[in-house]
């Protein structure tokens, strides 16, 4: 079996699948019907979903925008990549630094499929792939390491994915060994889903995804979320609500709070 055969193998098109859910409510066009139905009945469950995933994304554009621009940072390793949208991390930093070196990492078969062919950089630059699993920093660094200098700066790009570490402990040890392997200079960008006393609704759709969705997702607190900041810099305005890490202006008519929570911090 080849490498592509491999892949396409591991691809269930029968369960609904949170990469393929979260293209969905994007308007992504990457999804089974499983998915859509999925997605349909979380957001008659909780209408406001589709705004998180449309402000995690926007979250992202930001925080590498900034990155690119104002902290000289031309290297970003993305793990947990989903499936490819607009704006991918690779378009943004290269748009400002065309020899920006991108890894994308994520071990869903679907969005491997989906990067080898769509993911593309500058010429300028370079643009990697990597089949791994978050759960295996070391790997994932020695790995990255083919494309990106580990003596430079580089971002580290966590955006809704820690959520799939069930157990607290293991999920906050995994962001400190990856940032451990990385130097001075470089940036941890974390994005998470909350729970709230204020948001029933978020906990409401979490429960039914956890049920009949692949794989399972685990809520934090907006304090547990800033813990992976522990021993780094914050950058204003600290971890807050994605659509509140300093909008834009096309961001400030958006609700003022979405249970995604996100953060950027420097490692010194």
């Amino acid at each position: 079996m080849t490498d592509d055969a491999a892949i396409q193998a591991r691809i269930d098109s029968t369960r609904p699948h949170t990469a393929r859910i979260w293209n969905y409510w994007t308007g992504g066009k990457d999804h089974y019907p499983v998915d859509q139905a999925a997605g349909d009945q979380i957001r008659a469950l909780h209408p406001g979903i589709g705004e998180y995933a449309l402000a995690d994304r926007r979250f992202l554009g930001r925080a590498v925008r900034h990155l690119a621009a104002e902290a000289g940072v031309r290297q970003f390793l993305d793990v947990g990549t989903g499936l490819p949208s607009a704006d991918n991390t690779h378009e943004v930093a290269q748009r400002i630094r065309p020899d920006a070196r991108i890894v994308y990492v994520d071990n869903d078969p679907l969005v491997l499929v989906h990067a080898r062919a769509l993911l593309t950089g500058t010429p300028e630059g370079r643009t990697d792939y990597l089949d791994a699993d978050l759960r295996e920093p070391e790997a994932i660094l020695e790995q990255a390491a083919r494309t990106l200098d580990l003596s430079e700066p580089v971002a580290l790009m966590l955006l809704g994915v820690v959520i799939f570490v069930e157990d607290g402990e293991e999920s906050y040890g995994v962001v400190r060994r990856l940032m451990a392997g990385l130097p001075s200079g470089s940036h941890l960008v974390l994005s998470h889903t909350i729970t709230s006393p204020r948001m029933p609704e978020v906990d409401e759709a979490v429960a039914f995804w956890n049920e009949n969705g692949t794989p399972r997702l685990t809520q934090r607190t907006p304090d547990q979320v800033a813990r992976y900041f522990d021993g780094l810099e914050l950058l204003d305005p600290g971890v807050v609500s994605c659509n509140r890490w300093r909008p834009d202006e096309e961001d400030l008519g958006a609700p003022a709070e979405v249970a995604m929570y996100g953060g950027v911090g420097r490692k010194g």
